[in-house]
């Protein structure tokens, strides 16, 4: 029987909208608003995060 795959897991940071426009209040000439792209820092505009590896701790 077939397994299927895990989904990716979502960055926690952009909760899977890695990339977002957002007007700076000023326009264009021809009227058009002025537009930066941004993309999350955490996954870099991939929405997806790879599982971090866990430290094995050792008694002290």
């Amino acid at each position: 029987m077939p397994q299927p795959t895990p989904a990716p897991r979502l960055c926690g940071a952009c909760d899977g909208f890695p990339v977002v426009a957002v007007t700076t209040g000023t326009r264009h000439r021809d009227g058009s608003r002025v537009t930066r792209r941004l993309s999350c820092p955490a996954c870099q505009g991939t929405s997806h995060t790879t599982p971090t590896c866990r430290r094995a701790v050792t008694g002290a």
